[in-house]
């Protein structure tokens, strides 16, 4: 299992990029740490999700 979020999802062996489309995220509006670590956005199409993992998905909102 992997947990994203804080919340446990059965997504191992996919690919982070199409994940987060799936999931409606804006891959373009979203900073990816995967591990305790920052991925480069240029970088998450080519991340498969392992078991065990933890992604974090933060999302940038405009507003004021």
């Amino acid at each position: 299992m992997v947990k994203v979020n804080g919340k446990e999802k059965d997504i191992a062996g996919q690919n982070l990029l199409e994940y987060l489309k799936e999931a409606g995220y804006r891959p373009e509006r979203v900073v990816v740490e995967r591990n305790l670590e920052i991925l480069a956005r240029e970088d998450l199409g080519n991340i498969t999700i392992q078991d065990e993992d933890t992604i974090e998905v933060l999302e940038f909102m405009g507003g004021g």
